[in-house]
């Protein structure tokens, strides 16, 4: 335990930030699955992931899931990343879960392969900054589960998500059963999980499967702007703070509550001595904003 958790505390070291500022900026990376976005002006630190796989509604394929994680991996050790935010480029959908066409030309070795290496993505998605998913539209089976490997959840009041595996035939096998549980307390997860049922995003905000539902636009992006305006209230606070915050919250509630407060002392401890926490309390002091720096 104290080995992961010295290993989840450890600070990104310095890294030259992403040269897009958007991903119309970067034709080159046009016709690729996963388009990363990191934003300027104003929404600086906002870094943004564009599922864009129309021809298979977002679905969780080979090339698309070695794509995402070649994404986190360039964007974790980034220290100009405050916010993470996961959307689609494709309108009327968020990710529609697992590529079932490629799943069925598997062997049975290959399906176990392809699903542990499911299982890493989503344990991957669990980064270091914050992290947010703007859900627009459909988030089924493997596309909920990204969802819920992320911190915070957006959905648009229309869209459409669930754990639907058992009508397929499956169960999840991307972290459902253990999020799942987690977010809305074991017998309503098994509920939703028995059943495969469907919820809007209305319904969800209802139940705490997500954090906001809002009206969906013509644009059909609603949920994408409103993940970037609570973006925007993540910014200003210290970020070495976030993310140490996030630690304590995560390795914390995955034990008793004695050793919980215990991993909570050991992240306070180490903010202790950054600049942010002086600057804190001096901003505090002469009355004026913070102008946090993340060291």
């Amino acid at each position: 335990m104290l080995r992961a958790l010295t290993s989840a505390l450890r600070l990104p070291s310095p890294r030259r930030p992403l040269q897009a500022r958007g991903c119309a900026a970067n034709p080159a990376a046009a016709n690729r699955e996963i388009q990363v976005c990191a934003l300027a002006g104003p929404d600086q630190g906002i870094t943004e992931i564009l599922m864009n796989r129309p021809s298979a509604r977002n679905a969780l394929g080979n090339v698309f899931v070695s794509e995402l994680l070649e994404a986190l991996a360039q964007l974790r050790e980034d220290r100009q990343v405050r916010v993470l935010i996961f959307r689609s480029g494709v309108k009327g959908v968020f990710c529609a879960g697992a590529d079932l066409k490629e799943r069925e030309q598997m062997s049975e070795a290959e399906v176990g392969v392809c699903v542990q290496r499911l299982r890493g993505l989503m344990n991957e998605i669990a980064f270091p900054a914050p992290t947010i998913a703007a859900m627009d539209g459909f988030a089924l089976g493997g596309g909920l589960e990204l969802a819920l490997a992320c911190d915070l959840r957006v959905a648009a009041s229309s869209a459409v998500m669930g754990l639907i595996e058992t009508t397929r035939g499956l169960l999840p096998g991307a972290g459902g059963t253990q999020r799942l549980p987690r977010c809305l307390g074991v017998a309503l997860a098994k509920e939703l999980i028995f059943t495969g049922r469907r919820l809007s995003g209305a319904q969800a905000q209802a139940l705490g499967l997500v954090n906001h539902a809002v009206a969906q636009n013509e644009e059909g992006n609603a949920a994408y702007h409103r993940a970037r305006a609570l973006a925007q209230e993540i910014l200003p606070q210290a970020p070495t703070a976030v993310r140490l915050g996030k630690v304590a919250i995560d390795r914390g509630t995955e034990v008793d509550i004695a050793s919980g407060m215990a991993i909570e002392g050991i992240c306070y401890a180490q903010n202790i001595p950054t600049r942010d926490r002086l600057e804190g309390m001096a901003a505090f002091r002469e009355k004026r904003p913070p102008r946090f720096v993340g060291e």
